[in-house]
């Protein structure tokens, strides 16, 4: 008996179809795992990457803009251009604010620290400019 010399020409249709199928297979799933991504990023409230790099540019031009009108201002009033708002290093603190500052702590305890009055404990508040106190 002879082999069938179609034989190796079925077989490679078959694979040919197979790959095919499981080429399709493999985009549907992209495509679903993407929706779900994309899903799952929405309902984080994820921001775009161009939305980003686009705010990030207003940021930076914003940013050299306050610088322009700062020195513009100093220029106006006559004073020296004030130096680029760098990080402040933190100020000592005096030993009375320190107090201040300590946590009040209930009676019977280590603490015998009194509570400041009411009138006292307001005006240590910072105030903001623009809100009402």
């Amino acid at each position: 008996m002879r082999p069938d010399p179609h034989f190796l020409d079925d077989i490679a249709k078959v694979a040919g179809g197979a790959v095919n199928v499981l080429s399709g297979l493999r985009q549907q799933i992209e495509g679903d795992v993407k929706a779900r991504v994309e899903e799952m990023a929405a309902r984080m409230d994820l921001v775009p990457r161009e939305d980003l790099e686009r705010v990030e540019a207003q940021l930076a031009r914003l940013q050299k803009d306050h610088k322009d009108i700062l020195a513009r201002l100093d220029r106006l009033e006559g004073k020296k251009p004030s130096a680029p708002a760098a990080k402040a290093a933190p100020r000592p603190t005096t030993a009375k604010k320190a107090k201040a500052a300590a946590p009040i702590k209930k009676a019977g305890t280590q603490n015998t620290r009194k509570a400041a009055p009411k009138a006292a404990q307001k005006s240590a508040k910072p105030s903001r400019p623009g809100k009402r106190t």
